[in-house]
Order: C-alpha cells, then sequence, then structure tokens
C-alpha cells in the first residue's frame, strides 16, 4: 500500500474500534465528512477501508454462526441474496 492508503486504513481501524465507546455506529460518516474537506483523496482511501474491514466484519461473523450451527450450537444463518443472483 501507498501512503495514502497506509493511513487511511489505520485512521479506519481506530474509528472502527472507537465507535462502541462513542456509541455511534455511523461515526465514520463524520470522519469521512472530516477528510472529504481537505483531501477527498484521503477520504475515498478512508471510506474504502470502511467498507472492506466492515465487509469482512460480517463475512467472518457468518461464517462464525455457520460453524456454531454445523457444531449443534445455534441456527444457521441465511445467506443474503443479492438483486443480481437470480434467487
Amino acid at each position: 500500500m501507498g501512503v495514502i492508503e497506509d493511513l487511511a486504513d489505520g485512521l479506519a481501524r481506530d474509528v472502527l474500534d472507537a465507535q462502541g465507546e462513542l456509541e455511534d455506529d455511523r461515526f465514520y460518516e463524520k470522519v469521512s465528512k472530516v477528510l472529504g474537506d481537505l483531501s477527498p483523496t484521503t477520504q475515498e482511501a478512508f471510506m474504502t477501508a470502511i467498507r472492506v474491514r466492515l465487509a469482512e466484519k460480517r463475512g467472518r461473523d457468518f461464517l462464525e454462526r455457520s460453524l456454531k450451527a454445523k457444531r449443534g450450537e445455534g441456527v444457521a444463518p441465511a445467506a443474503p441474496r443479492g438483486p443480481d443472483t437470480g434467487h
């Protein structure tokens, strides 16, 4: 990664960690606006890092719940249906 991506990813990680303490699960949007006022390039790198980290968290949660269900420790989650999947 380049300097912008590294800085934006570090900030994204810190913001996502802080959201619980701040009790604001959309706090990253406020940070994004602050970044956009000075550097749209940094803002986009930050939002990309946020989306990637949120998607990874959601995917990991799905995996963990699926494994627990397989082990008899819960109900298997349903995979979301996308608008373009034809299902």
